[in-house]
């Protein structure tokens, strides 16, 4: 008998009739023919760090942690499999010289994961994960294996570099990465109305720029981090500031805090304001995986969205004068960050310059109305939700956000015709 599967964020939870960790490609291919003769549905699942249930798999569920590792490299295109960890990847990128162009500020999702529900970093100039894959492997509903990349079926790679899940279980991802480098990195308390008004030359003038903003402050947290060479000079962070600073204060600290809170919601501005000050305030220089990502022990849910670049002042003025009119005490910081345009068909990014907002709340509270309140301004703005994030949106009206919604259909249809690889999330967004 197979065990309840949870997902990180506690949203989701599902008891699948079978659980198979498969460890080949073939392996894969098989037990999707076997499915379909059952007349089961497969999904393939990484660490379960989707908020949404985009990876819930009441069928056969497929563990992707035996195929993990580089399978190929090719100057900067590195080929790995489907259950490699981002946090794996600097002891497998580093002996090749090389590393992601971008990451997140968490590393604890699978590739193929991150890369099929749009996980992004931040940077004006650089785009999300998926951006930066060249092809792969998929195993579809038939049984067989095809190849996608530039060369081969590269009318599929628009579809395939970031499907949801939607289309066939990836097997193997190939990314295209650049040479090793470094980040300077200078995090600073600010003016949130400051910031806010000179949005546009800040995220223009740096290579990445984001900032979290607790609510019931005037305060903006901003993180710049400007690219440089392994030989530029710097102080790096030791080992034990490390720890205390990205680790034992930001998750010990918070969790406590969060707990607090929730017992006496009127202690939240105090809180809140409190964290601002406390939050380092510091300047160092170290390999860029150590700077775009740090340690999130602190359960929450999240949803997120991604506008149109130069409308986020305006939505998060919105967004703070909602709260403030709802009386509400916000305990988790909002988080703003921005990518460059793509042209994949659902990344989040596709056709234009992008900001996103996401907005939190402790996983021991609701965030039902909070959530659908904030959901309401981001629609009114054109928003786009990130697939792996707490959304409440239908194929019917996420279709006329996409340009090419009805083309990544059209593939779905070409390669899984009876759903096998659905379930009831990706049948609301996409369409049963």
């Amino acid at each position: 008998m197979t065990t309840v599967w949870r997902n990180w964020g506690r949203t989701e939870s599902v008891t699948p009739v079978e659980r198979v960790r498969p460890t080949s490609a073939d392996e894969v291919a098989s037990i999707i023919r076997s499915a379909r003769d059952r007349r089961l549905r497969v999904k393939a699942v990484g660490t379960g760090h989707s908020f949404t249930g985009i990876a819930v798999a009441p069928g056969i569920q497929l563990d992707m942690s035996g195929l993990t590792g580089v399978v190929a490299a090719n100057g900067t295109e590195v080929t790995l499999g489907a259950g490699t960890v981002l946090h794996d990847f600097p002891p497998l990128l580093d002996p090749l010289g090389l590393a992601l162009q971008n990451m997140g500020d968490v590393d604890v999702q699978t590739i193929t994961g991150a890369t099929s529900t749009g996980t992004h970093g931040t940077g004006a100039n650089f785009g999300g994960l998926a951006t930066r894959v060249t092809g792969a492997t998929i195993a579809t509903a038939d049984g067989s294996l095809l190849t996608v990349n530039r060369s081969t079926n590269a009318d599929l790679l628009p579809a395939v570099a970031l499907g949801l899940g939607a289309l066939g279980v990836l097997v193997d991802v190939t990314v295209d990465c650049v040479p090793s480098f470094k980040l300077h990195s200078v995090e600073q308390r600010e003016p949130l109305r400051a910031v806010l008004d000179d949005w546009q030359r800040r995220i223009g003038d740096v290579d990445h720029f984001e900032f979290y903003y607790f609510p019931h402050t005037e305060v903006a947290l901003t993180k710049t981090n400007h690219r440089v060479g392994l030989d530029a000079p710097g102080r790096s962070l030791g080992r034990v500031q490390r720890w205390w600073e990205d680790d034992a204060l930001p998750n010990r600290y918070y969790a406590a805090s969060c707990g607090f809170q929730r017992m006496m919601p009127g202690s939240t501005p105090a809180i809140n304001r409190m964290s601002v000050q406390v939050t380092g305030v510091r300047e160092f220089t170290d390999l860029s995986y150590r700077v775009f990502s740090v340690p999130r022990r602190v359960h929450f849910r999240e949803m997120e969205y991604a506008l149109p670049v130069a409308e986020i002042p305006e939505v998060l003025d919105e967004i703070r004068a909602l709260i403030a009119r709802k009386n509400w005490t916000i305990s988790f910081p909002i988080e703003v960050r921005v990518a460059a345009p793509d042209d994949l068909w659902l990344s989040t990014a596709t056709g234009r310059a992008t900001g996103y907002i996401a907005v939190h709340r402790y996983h021991r509270e609701d965030p039902t109305e909070y959530f659908a309140a904030v959901e309401e301004i981001f629609k009114a703005h054109q928003g786009r939700p990130h697939w792996g994030k707490m959304n409440t949106r239908t194929a019917d009206d996420l279709a006329p956000t996409y340009p090419h919604f009805a083309d990544f259909v059209a593939v779905r249809d070409r390669l899984d015709p009876e759903r096998m690889f659905g379930n009831d999330y990706l049948d609301r967004v996409l369409g049963a």
